[in-house]
Protein backbone atom coordinates (compact mmCIF):
# COMPACT_ATOMS: atom_id res chain seq x y z
CA UNK A 1 0.00 0.00 0.00
CA UNK A 2 1.07 3.73 -0.53
CA UNK A 3 1.70 5.69 2.72
CA UNK A 4 -1.15 8.12 3.08
CA UNK A 5 -0.50 11.96 2.02
CA UNK A 6 -1.74 14.39 4.08
CA UNK A 7 -3.82 17.40 2.57
CA UNK A 8 -4.20 20.64 4.48
CA UNK A 9 -7.35 23.11 3.47
CA UNK A 10 -5.79 26.50 3.56
CA UNK A 11 -7.43 28.58 1.11
CA UNK A 12 -10.37 29.96 3.61
CA UNK A 13 -11.07 33.53 3.27
CA UNK A 14 -10.79 33.82 7.42
CA UNK A 15 -13.83 36.43 7.03
CA UNK A 16 -15.11 35.79 10.58
CA UNK A 17 -11.54 36.36 11.83
CA UNK A 18 -10.77 39.39 9.60
CA UNK A 19 -7.54 38.23 7.99
CA UNK A 20 -5.36 35.52 7.04
CA UNK A 21 -5.67 33.63 10.46
CA UNK A 22 -4.16 30.59 9.54
CA UNK A 23 -0.25 32.40 9.23
CA UNK A 24 -0.94 34.14 12.56
CA UNK A 25 2.08 33.47 15.26
CA UNK A 26 1.02 31.95 17.99
CA UNK A 27 3.48 30.95 20.22
CA UNK A 28 6.70 32.75 21.72
CA UNK A 29 8.82 30.93 19.94
CA UNK A 30 6.79 32.12 16.59
CA UNK A 31 4.76 29.32 15.36
CA UNK A 32 1.49 28.92 14.30
CA UNK A 33 -1.08 26.66 14.89
CA UNK A 34 -0.32 24.75 11.75
CA UNK A 35 3.52 23.53 12.79
CA UNK A 36 1.95 21.88 15.74
CA UNK A 37 -0.78 19.33 12.85
CA UNK A 38 2.02 19.33 10.67
CA UNK A 39 4.25 18.21 13.61
CA UNK A 40 1.87 15.91 15.15
CA UNK A 41 1.11 14.33 11.63
CA UNK A 42 5.15 13.68 11.35
CA UNK A 43 5.31 11.88 14.35
CA UNK A 44 2.23 10.10 13.25
CA UNK A 45 3.99 8.84 10.07
CA UNK A 46 3.47 11.47 7.30
CA UNK A 47 5.94 12.27 5.16
CA UNK A 48 4.13 14.18 2.45
CA UNK A 49 1.58 16.94 2.92
CA UNK A 50 -0.24 19.18 0.21
CA UNK A 51 -1.50 22.31 0.95
CA UNK A 52 -4.66 23.68 -0.76
CA UNK A 53 -4.00 27.25 -0.95
CA UNK A 54 -4.83 30.93 -3.01
CA UNK A 55 -2.16 31.26 -5.31
CA UNK A 56 -1.55 34.98 -4.45
CA UNK A 57 -0.59 33.58 -0.70
CA UNK A 58 2.04 30.96 -2.23
CA UNK A 59 4.84 33.52 -1.24
CA UNK A 60 3.55 33.68 2.61
CA UNK A 61 3.57 29.45 3.42
CA UNK A 62 6.46 29.11 1.02
CA UNK A 63 8.39 31.27 4.08
CA UNK A 64 6.56 29.92 6.82
CA UNK A 65 6.46 25.79 5.67
CA UNK A 66 9.37 25.44 3.52
CA UNK A 67 11.68 26.64 5.80
CA UNK A 68 10.64 25.50 8.56
CA UNK A 69 7.98 21.86 8.23
CA UNK A 70 9.24 21.27 4.29
CA UNK A 71 12.65 20.54 5.58
CA UNK A 72 11.51 17.08 6.95
CA UNK A 73 8.56 16.63 5.11
CA UNK A 74 7.92 16.57 1.22
CA UNK A 75 5.55 19.22 0.17
CA UNK A 76 3.35 20.33 -2.64
CA UNK A 77 0.82 23.28 -3.10
CA UNK A 78 -2.14 23.15 -5.00
CA UNK A 79 -4.29 26.33 -5.47
CA UNK A 80 -8.26 26.47 -5.18
CA UNK A 81 -9.32 28.59 -8.21
CA UNK A 82 -12.94 30.31 -8.30
CA UNK A 83 -12.96 29.86 -12.10
CA UNK A 84 -11.72 26.47 -11.75
CA UNK A 85 -15.09 24.66 -12.56
CA UNK A 86 -16.53 22.00 -15.12
CA UNK A 87 -16.96 23.02 -18.51
CA UNK A 88 -20.12 24.27 -19.45
CA UNK A 89 -20.62 26.56 -16.25
CA UNK A 90 -19.83 30.24 -15.25
CA UNK A 91 -18.86 32.03 -11.98
CA UNK A 92 -22.13 33.98 -11.02
CA UNK A 93 -21.59 37.79 -11.11
CA UNK A 94 -20.29 38.80 -7.78
CA UNK A 95 -19.01 35.73 -6.61
CA UNK A 96 -16.20 35.56 -4.30
CA UNK A 97 -16.65 33.19 -1.57
CA UNK A 98 -15.07 30.10 -2.34
CA UNK A 99 -16.59 26.75 -4.01
CA UNK A 100 -16.22 25.04 -0.26
CA UNK A 101 -14.04 21.76 0.86
CA UNK A 102 -15.09 19.24 -1.65
CA UNK A 103 -14.33 21.64 -4.08
CA UNK A 104 -10.75 22.32 -2.77
CA UNK A 105 -9.96 18.85 -2.47
CA UNK A 106 -10.17 18.52 -6.45
CA UNK A 107 -7.65 20.89 -6.93
CA UNK A 108 -5.02 18.40 -5.73
CA UNK A 109 -6.52 15.87 -8.20
CA UNK A 110 -3.28 15.89 -10.54
CA UNK A 111 -0.98 15.36 -6.60
CA UNK A 112 -3.09 12.35 -4.90
CA UNK A 113 -2.06 9.10 -6.05
CA UNK A 114 -2.92 6.99 -2.86
CA UNK A 115 -4.85 7.15 0.79
CA UNK A 116 -4.88 10.60 1.86
CA UNK A 117 -6.12 12.59 5.21
CA UNK A 118 -8.02 16.07 5.08
CA UNK A 119 -7.72 18.68 7.49
CA UNK A 120 -8.27 22.45 8.03
CA UNK A 121 -5.21 24.69 8.38
CA UNK A 122 -6.19 26.80 10.99
CA UNK A 123 -7.35 24.05 13.35
CA UNK A 124 -5.34 21.99 16.29
CA UNK A 125 -6.64 18.87 16.48
CA UNK A 126 -3.86 17.11 19.09
CA UNK A 127 -1.86 13.92 18.07
CA UNK A 128 -4.34 10.74 18.70
CA UNK A 129 -6.55 11.77 15.42
CA UNK A 130 -3.69 12.23 13.73
CA UNK A 131 -2.16 8.41 14.72
CA UNK A 132 -5.67 7.19 14.62
CA UNK A 133 -6.20 8.29 10.98
CA UNK A 134 -3.26 7.33 9.72
CA UNK A 135 -3.30 3.69 10.74
CA UNK A 136 -6.74 2.99 9.73
CA UNK A 137 -5.38 4.09 6.52
CA UNK A 138 -2.43 1.90 6.41
CA UNK A 139 -4.46 -1.10 7.42
CA UNK A 140 -7.56 -0.67 4.89
CA UNK A 141 -8.23 -0.86 0.82
CA UNK A 142 -11.57 -0.30 -0.59
CA UNK A 143 -13.37 -3.48 -0.63
CA UNK A 144 -16.66 -3.71 -1.99
CA UNK A 145 -17.68 -0.46 -0.90
CA UNK A 146 -14.75 2.48 0.09
CA UNK A 147 -13.08 1.90 3.57
CA UNK A 148 -13.38 5.82 4.81
CA UNK A 149 -12.73 7.09 8.31
CA UNK A 150 -13.31 10.13 10.34
CA UNK A 151 -11.54 11.49 13.92
CA UNK A 152 -14.93 12.18 15.95
CA UNK A 153 -14.19 14.87 18.63
CA UNK A 154 -16.42 15.44 21.78
CA UNK A 155 -18.42 18.83 21.22
CA UNK A 156 -17.76 19.63 24.23
CA UNK A 157 -14.18 20.19 23.25
CA UNK A 158 -15.24 22.00 20.15
CA UNK A 159 -16.54 25.08 20.85
CA UNK A 160 -15.31 28.66 21.29
CA UNK A 161 -16.47 31.31 23.99
CA UNK A 162 -16.33 33.91 21.14
CA UNK A 163 -19.38 33.25 18.97
CA UNK A 164 -20.73 30.21 17.08
CA UNK A 165 -18.78 27.96 15.35
CA UNK A 166 -19.88 25.01 12.27
CA UNK A 167 -19.70 21.78 12.86
CA UNK A 168 -20.82 18.31 11.64
CA UNK A 169 -23.04 16.06 13.89
CA UNK A 170 -22.32 12.42 13.61
CA UNK A 171 -24.67 9.54 14.24
CA UNK A 172 -23.02 6.14 14.50
CA UNK A 173 -24.84 2.74 13.92
CA UNK A 174 -23.76 -0.61 16.36
CA UNK A 175 -20.18 -0.94 14.30
CA UNK A 176 -18.93 2.74 14.70
CA UNK A 177 -19.71 3.82 11.70
CA UNK A 178 -21.19 6.97 10.34
CA UNK A 179 -24.53 6.43 9.29
CA UNK A 180 -25.80 10.49 9.31
CA UNK A 181 -23.59 13.37 9.39
CA UNK A 182 -26.15 16.73 9.59
CA UNK A 183 -24.11 19.81 9.46
CA UNK A 184 -24.98 22.33 11.94
CA UNK A 185 -23.68 25.86 10.77
CA UNK A 186 -24.42 28.06 13.96
CA UNK A 187 -23.67 25.94 17.40
CA UNK A 188 -22.23 27.86 20.62
CA UNK A 189 -22.69 27.84 24.36
CA UNK A 190 -26.35 29.59 25.64
CA UNK A 191 -27.68 29.62 29.04
CA UNK A 192 -29.57 25.04 28.82
CA UNK A 193 -26.26 24.31 27.50
CA UNK A 194 -24.60 24.08 24.25
CA UNK A 195 -27.02 24.44 21.35
CA UNK A 196 -27.78 25.14 17.56
CA UNK A 197 -30.19 27.17 15.65
CA UNK A 198 -31.01 27.03 12.25
CA UNK A 199 -33.03 30.68 12.03
CA UNK A 200 -30.70 32.69 13.47
CA UNK A 201 -31.29 32.79 16.97
CA UNK A 202 -34.82 32.74 17.11
CA UNK A 203 -35.07 29.33 18.45
CA UNK A 204 -32.25 27.04 20.07
CA UNK A 205 -31.72 23.60 19.96
CA UNK A 206 -30.01 21.27 23.21
CA UNK A 207 -26.92 19.12 22.00
CA UNK A 208 -25.69 16.72 24.50
CA UNK A 209 -21.88 17.46 25.27
CA UNK A 210 -20.39 14.24 24.13
CA UNK A 211 -21.94 14.51 21.27
CA UNK A 212 -19.58 13.14 18.45
CA UNK A 213 -19.06 16.02 16.04
CA UNK A 214 -16.90 16.28 12.25
CA UNK A 215 -13.77 18.63 12.33
CA UNK A 216 -13.47 17.90 9.08
CA UNK A 217 -10.79 15.95 9.82
CA UNK A 218 -11.25 12.54 7.09
CA UNK A 219 -9.28 9.38 5.87
CA UNK A 220 -9.84 8.65 1.73
CA UNK A 221 -8.61 6.14 0.27
CA UNK A 222 -8.02 7.83 -3.54
CA UNK A 223 -11.76 6.57 -5.17
CA UNK A 224 -12.78 9.94 -3.24
CA UNK A 225 -11.08 12.42 -5.77
CA UNK A 226 -13.26 10.08 -8.82
CA UNK A 227 -16.31 10.67 -6.62
CA UNK A 228 -15.87 14.35 -6.05
CA UNK A 229 -15.02 14.77 -9.71
CA UNK A 230 -18.59 13.08 -10.71
CA UNK A 231 -20.37 15.17 -8.27
CA UNK A 232 -19.52 18.61 -8.81
CA UNK A 233 -21.95 18.18 -12.21
CA UNK A 234 -24.21 17.84 -9.94
CA UNK A 235 -23.42 20.37 -7.59
CA UNK A 236 -23.47 23.41 -10.33
CA UNK A 237 -26.43 21.82 -12.07
CA UNK A 238 -28.58 22.06 -8.84
CA UNK A 239 -27.15 24.16 -6.18
CA UNK A 240 -25.65 26.74 -7.79
CA UNK A 241 -28.62 28.31 -8.76
CA UNK A 242 -30.76 28.19 -5.28
CA UNK A 243 -27.62 30.31 -4.46
CA UNK A 244 -24.87 31.43 -6.48
CA UNK A 245 -23.34 33.85 -4.21
CA UNK A 246 -22.87 31.60 -1.36
CA UNK A 247 -23.43 28.02 -1.53
CA UNK A 248 -20.65 25.38 -1.01
CA UNK A 249 -19.67 21.89 -2.14
CA UNK A 250 -18.80 20.41 1.18
CA UNK A 251 -17.08 17.19 2.12
CA UNK A 252 -19.62 16.56 4.81
CA UNK A 253 -22.40 16.07 1.95
CA UNK A 254 -20.67 14.40 -0.34
CA UNK A 255 -19.51 11.65 2.55
CA UNK A 256 -22.80 11.65 3.62
CA UNK A 257 -24.31 10.86 0.24
CA UNK A 258 -22.07 8.33 -0.30
CA UNK A 259 -23.11 6.49 3.22
CA UNK A 260 -26.44 6.65 2.04
CA UNK A 261 -26.26 5.14 -1.25
CA UNK A 262 -24.19 2.00 0.24
CA UNK A 263 -21.04 3.22 -1.50
CA UNK A 264 -18.88 4.15 1.41
CA UNK A 265 -18.07 3.11 5.24
CA UNK A 266 -16.84 4.98 7.05
CA UNK A 267 -15.35 4.26 10.14
CA UNK A 268 -15.58 6.91 13.10
CA UNK A 269 -12.31 7.43 15.39
CA UNK A 270 -12.89 8.34 18.48
CA UNK A 271 -10.27 11.25 19.38
CA UNK A 272 -10.92 12.72 23.16
CA UNK A 273 -7.49 15.84 22.25
CA UNK A 274 -8.97 19.20 22.77
CA UNK A 275 -9.58 21.26 19.32
CA UNK A 276 -8.80 25.07 19.47
CA UNK A 277 -8.73 27.23 16.72
CA UNK A 278 -9.13 30.64 15.83
CA UNK A 279 -12.31 31.23 14.35
CA UNK A 280 -12.56 35.16 15.93
CA UNK A 281 -9.87 37.57 16.91
CA UNK A 282 -10.78 36.90 20.28
CA UNK A 283 -9.87 33.06 20.10
CA UNK A 284 -6.27 34.51 19.96
CA UNK A 285 -5.01 34.77 23.69
CA UNK A 286 -6.82 31.31 24.48
CA UNK A 287 -5.14 29.14 21.94
CA UNK A 288 -1.83 31.17 22.72
CA UNK A 289 -2.02 29.56 26.32
CA UNK A 290 -3.38 26.60 25.70
CA UNK A 291 -0.39 25.58 22.97
CA UNK A 292 2.09 27.63 25.08
CA UNK A 293 1.32 25.22 28.08
CA UNK A 294 1.51 22.17 26.24
CA UNK A 295 5.16 22.75 25.35
CA UNK A 296 5.79 24.23 28.81
CA UNK A 297 4.39 20.55 30.01
CA UNK A 298 7.25 19.23 27.50
CA UNK A 299 4.43 17.39 25.34
CA UNK A 300 6.22 19.54 22.49
CA UNK A 301 9.73 20.21 22.28
CA UNK A 302 10.17 24.17 22.99
CA UNK A 303 10.91 24.70 18.78
CA UNK A 304 9.02 22.60 16.97
CA UNK A 305 11.38 22.65 13.97
CA UNK A 306 15.41 22.48 15.07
Amino acid sequence: MKKPTLVIMAAGMGSRYGGLKQVDTITEAGEIILDFSLYDAMMAGFDKAIFVIRKEHRDIFTKLVDERAGRFMEVEYAYQDLYDIPEGYEVPEGREKPWGTSHAILACRDLIDGPFAVVNADDYYGPNGFVSVYEYLTEHEDTDQYQYCMAGYILSNTITENGHVARGVCQMDEEGCLKEITERTKIQRQPEGICYTEDDGASWHVLEDDTLVSMNFWGFTESMIAELKAGIDEFFEEEVPKNPLKSEYLLPRTVDKLIKSGKARVKVLPCRDKWCGVTYKEDWQTVHDELQSKKDKGEYPEKLWK
